[in-house]
C-alpha cells in the first residue's frame, strides 16, 4: 500500500481525501495557494507545499508546480479530487511519466469521455442508450436545421467538450436556431478553447439519474445504484439523493447491470459515474464522469461503501473489497451544496465567516473545511460544505435534513442554508415530484 499520498486539490474534497488516507495509515501532502495557508486540510496534512499564488491557473492547475512538490516530499500517488486537474488526461500521463500513481482513470478514458461527442459515440457502441441528436459536431446552420427537423424542437445545443452549462443552449422554433448557435458556440470558445458544438433532442420534464460504477483491475465492474440530481440551478447540481424517488428496484437492477456491463467493455480502472436523463420509463446516457463526484457522500450512505477508500486501493492494485452480490441499498440519503452565496440572488459571498456550528446527532454528516475565523477567499469555486443525512427511508431522511439545517450556523457570511429550508418544506419535494427545470421555474414563481 501506498505510504506517501500528495492530495492535488484543496477544501472539502481534499479533506475527504486526507480522513480516507489517515484511516489507512497513509501519510498525506496538501499543495496550497497562498490564499490558502490557513486551510483546513493544510493545518489536518502532515506535510504541505505552497504551490503559487491565489489564482487557480498559478497554483491548483499549475502541473509542473504539482509534481515538484510529490518529488520534493517522497509522495507515491497523487489523488487529484474533483474539478482542477482531475478529468485532466494529459496531468494523468504527467503523474505516471514521473514514476507516480495517478489514483483515477486511465488516461485514454479521462481523454475519450471527455470529449462529449466521441463519448456518445463510445456509449452508443458499449449499448448505452443515447438521447437522439446529431452524430457529431455541427459545424454548419443548414446541417443544424437539417438534425432539428429530423429530431423536433426543441433542441438543446451543448458544447462538446463541456461540463458545468456552460455552452449550452435551447432553442425552441427554426427561427431561434442560428443565434442559439452562435451564443453556444462563443461560451464554448471562452470556457473550453474550443467552439465544437452538437445537437441533441431537449426532453421537456426529465429526471437527472446518475450510475455510480467502480472498476478494478483485476475485470472485477460493479455499480453502487444511482443518485438523483434533478434539483438543478443553471445546469449546476442543488440537491442529490440516493435513492431516486422515482425508480423501481427492477429499474435499477437493469439500468445499474447495462451500465456495469458496457463500462467493462471498454476496460475502465477506478471510479466513474455514468449520467442519464429519465424520462417517460427510458433512459438517455447524457455524459461520463471520470472522476469522483461531489455527491459520493450519499452514496456511501445507502451502500456503507467508502469510496475513496476504493479509489487508494485499486490504484495501489488490489481488486474490490465486495462483489456486485454483496451490495445492499439500505435506507435513503439527501445532500445539499451549501454555498458561500446569497440565498436569493445567488451572488458569491466571500469573506470571514464569525461563527461557525455543525449540525450533529444519529444520521447526520456535514462535509465541510471551513471553521470559526476562517477567511473565503473569492477566487474560487463558491462550495463552502455538503450536509449529508441518512434515513431509514425517505420521509425520515427530510426530517432529519430540516432538524441538521436548523441546526447549521454560518455567520458572517450569506450562504444557500434559507434555500435548502425553504426546499426541504415544499410539497413537490417531499412528494418527490421534480425534474431538472423544476427549481429554476420554482425560483422565478418564488420572485413574481
Amino acid at each position: 500500500m501506498f505510504k506517501k499520498i500528495l492530495i492535488a486539490n484543496r477544501g472539502e474534497i481534499a479533506l475527504r481525501v486526507h480522513r480516507a488516507c489517515k484511516e489507512m495509515g497513509i501519510s498525506t501532502v496538501a499543495v496550497h495557494s497562498q490564499a490558502d495557508a490557513n486551510a483546513m486540510h493544510v493545518r489536518l496534512a502532515d506535510e504541505s507545499v505552497c504551490i503559487g499564488p491565489p489564482q487557480a491557473a498559478k497554483s491548483y492547475l499549475h502541473i509542473p508546480a504539482i509534481i515538484a512538490a510529490a518529488e520534493i516530499t517522497g509522495a507515491q500517488a497523487i489523488h487529484p479530487g474533483y474539478g482542477f486537474l482531475s478529468e485532466n488526461a494529459r496531468f494523468a500521463e504527467i503523474v505516471e511519466s514521473h514514476g507516480l500513481t495517478f489514483i483515477g482513470p486511465k488516461p485514454e478514458h479521462i481523454r475519450l469521455m471527455g470529449d462529449k461527442i466521441t463519448a456518445k459515440r463510445a456509449a452508443l457502441q458499449a449499448g448505452i442508450p443515447i438521447v437522439p441528436g446529431s452524430d457529431g459536431a455541427i459545424t454548419r446552420d443548414d446541417e443544424a436545421k437539417r438534425v432539428a427537423k429530423r429530431i423536433g424542437y426543441p433542441v438543446l445545443i451543448k458544447a462538446a467538450a463541456g461540463g458545468g452549462g456552460r455552452g449550452m443552449k435551447v432553442a425552441n422554433t427554426a427561427e431561434q436556431l442560428s443565434e442559439a448557435l452562435s451564443t453556444a458556440r462563443a461560451e464554448a470558445r471562452a470556457a473550453f478553447g474550443d467552439d465544437s458544438v452538437y445537437i441533441e433532442k431537449y426532453l421537456t420534464r426529465p429526471r437527472h439519474i446518475e450510475i455510480q460504477i467502480i472498476a478494478d483491475s483485476h475485470g472485477n465492474v460493479c455499480h453502487l445504484g444511482e443518485r438523483d440530481c434533478s434539483l438543478q440551478r443553471r445546469h449546476q447540481k442543488v440537491w442529490e439523493e440516493a435513492p431516486s424517488p422515482v425508480l423501481t428496484s427492477a429499474q435499477r437492477d437493469e439500468i445499474g447491470i447495462v451500465t456495469a456491463k458496457a463500462i467493462k467493455s471498454l476496460g475502465y480502472l477506478g471510479v466513474g459515474t455514468v449520467e442519464y436523463l429519465y424520462e417517460d420509463g427510458q433512459f438517455y446516457f447524457i455524459e461520463m464522469n471520470t472522476r469522483l463526484q461531489v455527491e459520493h457522500p450519499v452514496t456511501e450512505a445507502i451502500t456503507g461503501i467508502d469510496l475513496v477508500r476504493e479509489q487508494i486501493r485499486i490504484a495501489d492494485g488490489e481488486p474490490l473489497s465486495f462483489t456486485q452480490d454483496s451490495v445492499q441499498f439500505v435506507g435513503h440519503s439527501i445532500e445539499c451544496r451549501i454555498n458561500a452565496e446569497h440565498p436569493e440572488t445567488f451572488a458569491p459571498s466571500p469573506g470571514k465567516i464569525t461563527n461557525y456550528h455543525s449540525p450533529g446527532g444519529f444520521g447526520v454528516r456535514l462535509d465541510s473545511a471551513i471553521y470559526a475565523g476562517y477567511q473565503i477567499p473569492p477566487y474560487y469555486d463558491s462550495l463552502i460544505g455538503k450536509l449529508i443525512v441518512f434515513g431509514r427511508d425517505r420521509p425520515e431522511a427530510i426530517m432529519r435534513l430540516r432538524r441538521a439545517l436548523d441546526e447549521l450556523v454560518v455567520t458572517g457570511i450569506d450562504t444557500t442554508i434559507p434555500l435548502f429550508q425553504h426546499l426541504a418544506a415544499q410539497s413537490d419535494i417531499v412528494a418527490g415530484n421534480y425534474h431538472i427545470h423544476w427549481l429554476e421555474e420554482h425560483l422565478r414563481e418564488r420572485r413574481g
